[in-house]
C-alpha cells in the first residue's frame, strides 16, 4: 500500500509529492525549503531514499539537491539536462526500484520544457498515479513558452502530443498528480480543481478533447506574461542551489531604515493593505504576507538588490524570508518588527482606501484619472472605460505614463493596486487604492465598463 502526500506551495501555485510505503519514501518536485519535507517524512517514520525532478524549474528554485545530501536519497534528473552537479541521469523508459513494493518508470513528457520527464508510480504491481510535474495538469497543461519565443511553437505540439502519450498509456483510474496548476504562472491556464485522474482528464482537459490545431491556438492565445524572476530560476537550478539558511536576519533600527530608504533600497512593509493605508513610513513598498507576495515581489524588485523586510511580529518577517528563499532571494538585508511608529522618527502617512462604488460616485464631482495594473489579459476581457492600463510588472518602466494629479489605482481585488499605489506615493503621487472586488461590484457600481465580444460556439 502507497500512501501519497501533497505538500502544499499556495503562493507559488505548486505541489511537491511524498510518496511511501511506510519505511521508505520518494520525492517528487521539493521546494528550497526541505526542513517541510523532512517534517512530513519524520512525521510518517519514513526515510527518504530518492529524490525526483521532472523538470528544470522555471519558477522556483528547487531543493532536490539539497534534500538529496541531507537524507542520503538518490537524486534523479533528466541524462540530458546539462546540470553542474552529480545525480543519477534517468531517461524515457527507466525503471527505478524504490522498495520491494515501489516502482517508478520514467517517461519523456516534453513540452513545459523540451527535457521534462513524468514518473508513473506503481505499488504492489498497481499503477497508482502519474507525477506529471508542468505536463497534464488538471484541465490544462503547462505552457510552452517559457523558454522563448524561438521555442514556443515546437513546444506546444510536444506538450499536446506528450498529454495524449499519458491517455493512451495509463489506466483511467491513475491518480493525476502534477507539480503545476495551483496557481502556478507555470500553468497555460488555471483550474480550481484539487485532485484528478487519467479518466476525468480525458473528458475534460482541452488537451486531449480538442483537435490539435484547436488546442494549440486557444493555449497560445491564452497566455500572458510570467513574473520577471522566471529567467534565474534555470541557471540556478541547473548550477545546483544549496540549503536555505532561514537564520533571523540582522535587525535594523529607525536609523537603519532610515538610510537604507535614502539609499534607495528596497524597504518592504509585510502588513495587509488595510494596516499599511492606516499608517506607514514614507518610501516604504507594502507587499503583504497576506497575498502572493514572492511572486510579485520576485516580478517587481531589480534583481539583486538589497530588501529589507518591515513585520508585525518575527513570524511574519520569517515567513517572508521563506518565501523569499525559494525564488532565489536568499538574505534580506535587514529586519524590523513591531509598528511604523518603531520603523521611523519621522510622521507617518496614510492612503485613503475606496471601493468601487466611490469611485463611481467621485467620477460625477471631480475629475479622477484611473490606472488599471491587471494584466493584459484580464485588461482585454473587461475594463473601465477611460482607465489607462499599465500592468504592475511594467509600472516601474512605464511610471511616466502614470497620469498627473489624484489616481484612482485598481486590480481584481485590492493586493496589487496597494503595491502600485505604494510605489506611487513614495514618488509623491496622489494615489488611491480601490481595495475591492472587480469582478463583484465594478459593474454593479454603475462604472461603465468596456468588455471584450462573447466568443462564437
Amino acid at each position: 500500500m502507497v500512501t501519497i502526500v501533497p505538500i502544499e506551495t499556495p503562493t507559488l501555485g505548486d505541489r511537491t509529492y511524498l510518496a511511501h510505503d511506510g519505511q521508505v519514501a520518494l520525492v517528487v518536485d521539493p521546494q528550497r525549503d526541505i526542513d517541510r519535507v523532512l517534517e512530513v517524512a519524520a512525521a510518517a517514520g519514513v526515510r527518504i531514499t530518492h529524490v525526483f525532478e521532472t523538470h528544470i524549474h522555471n519558477d522556483y528554485v528547487t531543493g532536490g539537491l539539497a534534500l538529496a545530501k541531507v537524507t542520503g536519497a538518490e537524486y534523479h534528473v533528466n541524462a540530458d539536462d546539462d546540470v553542474a552537479y552529480e545525480r543519477v541521469p534517468v531517461s524515457d523508459g527507466d525503471v527505478v526500484d524504490v522498495s520491494e513494493g515501489l516502482r517508478i518508470r520514467v517517461i519523456a513528457t516534453p513540452g513545459h520544457t523540451y527535457t521534462h520527464l513524468s514518473y508513473s508510480l506503481e505499488a504492489d504491481g498497481e499503477l497508482v498515479g502519474i507525477f506529471s510535474g508542468g505536463s497534464l495538469l488538471f484541465g490544462s497543461t503547462g505552457r510552452p513558452d517559457l523558454l522563448g519565443p524561438d521555442h514556443t511553437h515546437a513546444l506546444v505540439h510536444l506538450q499536446y502530443a506528450s498529454a495524449h502519450r499519458l491517455a493512451a498509456e495509463l489506466p483511467d483510474q491513475a491518480q493525476v498528480l502534477p507539480t503545476h496548476g495551483f496557481g502556478s504562472f507555470c500553468s497555460a491556464t488555471q483550474s480550481e480543481a484539487t485532485a484528478s485522474t487519467i479518466g476525468q482528464e480525458k473528458r475534460t482537459n482541452p488537451a486531449l478533447t480538442q483537435a490539435e490545431q484547436d488546442y494549440t491556438s486557444e493555449l497560445l492565445d491564452a497566455l500572458d506574461a510570467w513574473p520577471a524572476y522566471y529567467a534565474h530560476m534555470g541557471p540556478t537550478n541547473l548550477a545546483g542551489p544549496g540549503a536555505a539558511d532561514l537564520s533571523v536576519p540582522g535587525l535594523a533600527d529607525a536609523g537603519a531604515v532610515r538610510a537604507r530608504l535614502e539609499a534607495g533600497e528596497w524597504v518592504v512593509d509585510l502588513r495587509t493593505r488595510t494596516a499599511f493605508a492606516a499608517g506607514f513610513v514614507p518610501g516604504t513598498f507594502n507587499f503583504g504576507i497576506d497575498g502572493q507576495f514572492a511572486t510579485y515581489l520576485g516580478w517587481l524588485i531589480p534583481w539583486g538588490s538589497p530588501v529589507t523586510l518591515l513585520g508585525e511580529t518575527p513570524e511574519q518577517v520569517a515567513e517572508a524570508q521563506r518565501e523569499l528563499v525559494r525564488i532565489g532571494i536568499d538574505r534580506p538585508a535587514a529586519a524590523a518588527t513591531g509598528t511604523p511608529h518603531d520603523w521611523t522618527d519621522r510622521p507617518l502617512e496614510t492612503l485613503e482606501r475606496a471601493t468601487f462604488a466611490d469611485l463611481a460616485q467621485v467620477r460625477h464631482h471631480r475629475r479622477v484619472a484611473i490606472l488599471d495594473v491587471r494584466r493584459a489579459g484580464e485588461w482585454r476581457e473587461s475594463h473601465i472605460d477611460g482607465a489607462v492600463n499599465i500592468p504592475i510588472h511594467e509600472l516601474l518602466g512605464r511610471v511616466a505614463e502614470v497620469p498627473a494629479g489624484e489616481v484612482w489605482v485598481h486590480c481584481a481585488a485590492g493586493y496589487r493596486a496597494s503595491i502600485v499605489s505604494s510605489m506611487l506615493a513614495a514618488r509623491g503621487m496622489h494615489v488611491v487604492p480601490v481595495d475591492d472586488s472587480y469582478a463583484e461590484q465594478a459593474a454593479a457600481s454603475g462604472l461603465p465598463l468596456v468588455t471584450a465580444p462573447a466568443t462564437a460556439v
